[in-house]
């Protein structure tokens, strides 16, 4: 788990194809590794990892293909910039959101422009994933904690100030940039929750019960 505070900004040391998957070399001078030993987790852009070997300022994971396939990992390159976060531990302040280091899907960067200090960003999310975003909600973007200011379809707005411009890879964020989208982990188990004995059920899917104004009606939520 992570609380999606970015600890320090890494880089892409190596990426290869070995053995049918991928591993992934990251940089990070600045990231503390005395107390990183083999096999803990390290989420880069947002994707939980595991370390499986240590070097000098340094550390490998294996990446599978079903993880290239749904994030954006698969488009680094050597010397992209990473947002990196060690697992969170039960005496770390949790001062984001509970993060899981599971991404949901993958988002766009569709508008970006000043306010006062700040950058306002406008971000277009997978169209499965636009019931999971509340305003005044939690989302995380390539592991960065943030706050949801505005809704709008499939649509959502975020607001950077400058400590997580400086802090974070999103001040380098262009136009049709791809992100990993990570929604709150509550609303995921609230609508499997709200599932019932319907949850049980064997069904692709499209078939699964969905979570709208309707069945909330019919099971006296709304």
């Amino acid at each position: 788990m992570f609380t999606g505070i970015i600890e320090a900004l890494g880089s892409v040391a190596d990426l290869q194809l070995r053995g049918g998957e991928w591993r992934l070399s990251v940089s990070s001078p600045a990231l503390d590794f005395s107390d990183v030993v083999l096999g803990d987790s390290i989420a880069v852009n947002g994707v939980c990892l595991t370390v499986t070997r240590l070097g000098h300022a340094q550390f490998e994971a294996d990446v599978s293909n079903e993880t290239m396939q749904l994030t954006t990992l698969h488009g680094l390159t050597r010397g992209a910039k990473l947002n990196l976060e060690k697992a969170l531990t039960p005496t770390k302040r949790l001062g984001g959101h509970i993060v899981s280091g599971h991404v949901d899907g993958v988002g766009e960067l569709i508008d970006r422009r000043p306010d006062g200090a700040s950058v306002r960003m406008d971000f277009r999310a997978p169209t499965e994933l636009a019931k999971y975003i509340a305003q005044k909600g939690s989302i995380c973007i390539d592991g960065t904690s943030l706050t949801v200011n505005t809704v709008k379809g499939a649509t959502f707005s975020v607001n950077i100030i400058p400590h997580t411009q400086a802090q974070t890879i999103i001040q380098d964020y262009r136009l049709g940039q791809k992100v990993n989208l990570e929604v709150d982990l509550i609303a995921r188990y609230l609508e499997r929750l709200m599932q019932g004995e319907h949850a049980a059920d064997e069904a692709d899917d499209g078939d699964a019960v969905k979570l709208t104004r309707g069945f909330l009606a019919e099971n006296g939520f709304a």
